[in-house]
Formats: C-alpha cells, structure tokens, sequence
C-alpha cells in the first residue's frame, strides 16, 4: 500500500511539472491582443471619432508637389480678359475704345494709365471717372465745383494755368511748346483762366570782376520794368474762352522779395490790351492786386471801347486816380455792355467820382458800381447820388 501512494505522488509531480512546461512554451493570448496593429498605408488611414485635427500631425497628411513651380489651381483667363490686358497695356501707342463692348470699355478705362499723353485721351475719352484719377494724380485737392462740374474741364484749365504761372520769359520755349500742344485740345472745353502769379526773366547776377553798383543805381535796377507772358495766342486758340483773371506778382517770394516783381508794366499793358480787343467772346476781366496806374488804365479802356460782349470789369485792389476814373467814365458812356464795373480800393477823389456819375446819366446797361475804400468824400457821393435820382 505504502508503495501504491508513493507511485501515485510521482505521477501528481510528473503532472505539474508537465503543465509548468507547456505554460513556458506557448504565448500569452492577453500579452498578443495588445500588441500594437502595423501601420496601415497613407491612402487607407482611417481616424477613429475622437482623434482630433489630423492637419496637426504632419506624417498623417499628404502633399502634392507639382513638378512646374509656377502651376496654379487658377482657372484659364477668358479671351476677352487677354484682349483687354493688350489694349491697356498698348493705350498710348495704339488706342482702342470705341469699338469695344460697354462692359468691357467701362474695365479698360479703370485700368489706363493717368500718365497717358492728352493728345491720346483728350479726343477719345469722355469718361468722368477717368478724368478724376487724372486730377487726383496731379493735384492733392480736387473739386469740379468751379469748373462747371467736369474733371476733365478741369484739368485742361488748370494744367494750362500751371503752365502760364511757371513760364520765365528768358527760357520758357518748353511751356510754349506744351501750350501749342494742349491749347488745341483745350478749345472746347477752357473758357475762363485765373493766373494768380506772372514770373519775371531771371536777373542775371553780376560778372566777376565788375564794380559793385552803389545803392541808387541798385535800387534803380530793382525796380527796372520787365515784361511778363504773353496772353495773344491763348486767346486765338481758345474761341470760347470768355473769364479772364490776372494778377501781375510773383507768390512765396520769401527771402528774394524785389518790387520789380509785383510790376505791370506798360509793355505788359499794351500787349494785354490787344490781345483782349482780338478775343471777341470777352465777358469778364479781372486785373487786381497789380499796380494799375491812370496811364494803364486809360491804354485798357481805348481797346475795349467798343468790345462787344464785355459785361464785367474788374479793377480792385490797384492805384487808379481821378484821370483813371475819367477814362472809365468813357468806357461806361460810350456804347459798352458792361453790368459791373468794380474799382474798390483805389485812389480815386471826388473829380474822378463826378467823372463816373456823368457818365451814369448817359448809360442804361450798369447794374452794379462797387467804390468801396476809395477818396471820393462827401463831394464825390454827392455825384453819384445825384446821378441815380
């Protein structure tokens, strides 16, 4: 019996140490479940819901990359588009407008150059809103009120105005070529002109060598006469120019201040008095703020004697004295048009105010007389008083 449970305790050991074996040699099915998966293929990646932004990882994004470094996913422009890029970039050369399509000449002139040459734009273009990105191209300020609404009015007067107030006589042939070359242009569309400044020749500075002047003789040739612009051709090529303001000075002299610079001399008189009795379509003339004296005064008037559309006639701010008064007597006495006459701020006493209210009597046209801040005195309104009853 003894050896019956010895043999039987040698096959329950044998046993365990069977199983202990097979226990080593196979795998553990937990330890092969949470092995990781292999990686799948960029083209079959799922993401499961949960896992956020995929584009934060970069290794999980594809990326294309085109051989032509100038490759876009831009689509084809149109033909009309291309058509359109060859007529703005070819405008000044070979201008084309009139035959396009309203759309497509409404892109055109949003896109031409400002800098373009007037000779091309000014016959082809009626545009406004071209006109106004030329002005704004030129000008920091721009407002069409005082040019009958129209940007492209503007810009041909004041271009020409810029012109006519930077010529130096001395060395201007450039700003005559460019007037020959835009007054033509101009011709239907400038009618009024305000110069506010006339330069004068450049002085030329002494030689070296030369014995310096004394003062008299300096001060004599400070205020020696010089000539200023010529106003004849502008007014035979504009034929309906009809507003004309000037004043014979020179603006931010500063430091170079001379007084021969604020002079309107007689040359000047003479030449602006005939070139005025040629522009028959004359209706206002204003010349102030230019040392207007009775001798200059009487040169105007014997040239506009007999002008036909002259209604206003502008004087203010000069050194007209009684004989001046008497030649403007003459003027509004004689067969005139004029409605205005404005002499403020002159020199002008009683002699020439009597001069001015006989001629009153005589005219029936003048609505308006402005004598403000002259010498006339009690004598002098009692003439023109007596006139208007």
């Amino acid at each position: 019996m003894s050896e019956n449970r010895e043999s039987i305790k040698t096959e329950e050991t044998a046993s365990k140490d069977d199983k202990e074996a097979v226990e080593q040699t196979e795998p553990d099915v937990s330890t092969q479940i949470a092995a990781p998966t292999p990686s799948l293929p960029d083209d079959s990646f799922q993401f499961a819901e949960g896992d956020g932004n995929p584009a934060a990882d970069g290794r999980k994004m594809r990326r294309i990359i085109a051989e032509d470094p100038e490759w876009t996913l831009a689509t084809v422009p149109m033909l009309s588009e291309l058509v359109n890029d060859h007529i703005v970039a070819n405008f000044a050369t070979n201008p084309i407008l009139d035959d396009l399509r309203k759309p497509d000449r409404v892109k055109v002139l949003r896109r031409i150059s400002p800098s373009i040459p007037l000779a091309v734009t000014a016959p082809l273009v009626g545009d406004e809103s071209y006109w106004k990105r030329c002005c704004k191209a030129r000008w920091p300020v721009c407002n069409p009120t005082d040019y009958q609404g129209s940007f492209k009015i503007m810009l041909f007067q004041k271009y020409i105005e810029d012109l006519i107030e930077n010529y130096v006589p001395s060395s201007g042939s450039a700003t005559i070529a460019s007037l020959d070359e835009v007054l033509p242009l101009a011709s239907t569309y400038v009618r009024r002109l305000d110069i506010k400044q006339l330069l004068p020749p450049i002085k030329e500075l002494p030689r070296m060598g030369e014995d310096i002047l004394d003062d008299s003789a300096s001060t004599a040739s400070d205020i020696s006469e010089i000539d200023h612009f010529e106003f004849e051709n502008v007014f035979k090529q504009l034929p309906h120019f009809e507003d004309l303001s000037v004043t014979y000075q020179v603006k931010d002299c500063g430091m170079n201040f001379e007084w021969n610079l604020f002079i309107f001399t007689g040359r000047d008189c003479q030449l602006l008095a005939k070139s005025l009795n040629s522009c028959r379509t004359l209706k206002r003339l204003c010349i102030h703020h230019s040392k207007v004296d009775c001798d200059k005064v009487r040169v105007l008037v014997s040239h506009l004697l007999d002008h036909p559309t002259l209604e206003e006639f502008d004087l203010k701010y000069n050194k007209i004295g009684d004989s001046g008064a008497r030649a403007l007597g003459k003027l509004i006495n004689r067969r005139s048009c004029l409605t205005k006459l404005i002499i403020r701020d002159n020199k002008i006493g009683p002699q020439g105010a009597g001069a001015i209210g006989y001629a009153l009597t005589k005219n029936t046209t003048l609505l308006t007389l402005d004598m403000r801040l002259n010498h006339i005195g009690d004598e002098g309104c009692q003439h023109i008083c007596k006139a208007l009853l």
